[in-house]
């Protein structure tokens, strides 16, 4: 029985051992970051105290809950906290990391930034917050974003293209024209003004990013429809009456993905660099939010906390690698060429 396609591209994808193992470390961290809060947490994930269960990373207690003296949500790095949860018949189960993203360990006795130690395994930044924890919210909301904004580019680049390719002529025209006057407005400048105006946030760097990243997209996509509206199969479906939508939607773009998906990686990576770069400028998230970009601006400002920036740069580094060997094991298998 002869394979489907799909099936043929996936057996060539996984010969390529680096892609192929590339594809399951990338999934496996994707799929363990986005589990941050069970793994870097202040807060236990589960407690029994007098015979009684809370559940400090689902709701807030007050400290006066176990034992504490005020009636403020509780810290439970606090040495007092720590030891009435330690007493015999107590339970208290934490994350393997016992930093949040933005912890503040203020009962410390090390100046910050601090030095990789057995309490803050990757060191804490020039605020005190744990570099791990920093990095594994960061590296998710990195991903995260990249695969938000690789969808949304996709989808408009690949609209876009498929128009101007399939009916050509003045339509194709006006587009591109439309398309090269917007792609040589300056986009830099325009996230300086608007940052200016609005407060940082995913949203708006989501919004413009996708407005000026599906250009690249839309050009491989018409080419393919160029090339594949005067198949014999697509003027059949002319004769036939088919509708001009069914014809984009059922023949032309499934034929028309191949360059598409092979440069769906490459696109993520490059959403990833993008974040990052605004980031270390100061033009992206609010300094709160971890950001691998904010993280390597903490290392530029402070050099002898060499812990920051070179982890930093390790979990930027191997994130972009994974990407690019699966890209091109993606773009091998994808050559219907090699069988």
């Amino acid at each position: 029985m002869s394979q489907s396609p799909a099936a043929r591209a996936w057996a060539r994808f996984k010969k390529n051992r680096r892609a192929y193992v590339s594809l399951w470390l990338f999934a496996v961290l994707f799929g363990l970051s986005l589990f941050a809060e069970l793994l870097s947490n202040d807060k236990p994930l589960a407690v029994r105290y007098h015979g009684q269960w809370y559940w400090p990373v689902l709701q807030v207690y007050n400290e006066t809950a176990f034992g504490g003296d005020f009636d403020t949500p509780t810290d439970y790095l606090d040495p007092y906290i720590r030891d009435r949860l330690a007493e015999p018949g107590n339970v208290a189960l934490f994350a393997p990391n016992r930093y949040g993203a933005n912890t503040i360990n203020e009962f410390t006795a090390s100046p910050n930034p601090a030095p990789p130690s057995s309490a803050n395994l990757l060191g804490t930044d020039d605020r005190g917050r744990d570099v791990l924890a920093r990095l594994v919210y960061g590296f998710r909301l990195s991903v995260l974003f990249a695969l938000a904004l690789t969808v949304v580019g996709t989808l408009i680049g690949v609209a876009m293209g498929a128009l101007q390719g399939y009916f050509g002529g003045r339509v194709d025209l006006i587009l591109q024209r439309a398309s090269e006057i917007w792609g040589s407005l300056p986009e830099l400048y325009l996230l300086i003004i608007l940052a200016s105006f609005f407060n940082p946030s995913l949203g708006l760097l989501l919004v413009l990013l996708a407005l000026f990243g599906w250009m690249g997209l839309a050009d491989y996509v018409r080419a393919e429809f160029l090339k594949n509206r005067q198949m014999e199969y697509v003027l059949a479906a002319r004769a036939l009456g088919v509708s001009n939508a069914r014809i984009i939607w059922r023949h032309l773009l499934p034929n028309s993905l191949t360059p598409v998906l092979a440069f769906l990686p490459f696109r993520v990576s490059g959403a990833i660099l993008a974040l990052t770069s605004l980031d270390f400028l100061g033009l992206g998230v609010p300094a709160s939010t971890p950001s691998l970009g904010e993280m390597l601006a903490q290392g530029k400002d402070n050099l002898d906390a060499w812990w920051i920036a070179l982890s930093t740069f390790t979990v930027l580094t191997a994130t972009l690698l994974l990407l690019i060997f699966i890209g091109e094991g993606l773009r091998s298998a994808l050559d219907t060429r090699k069988g």
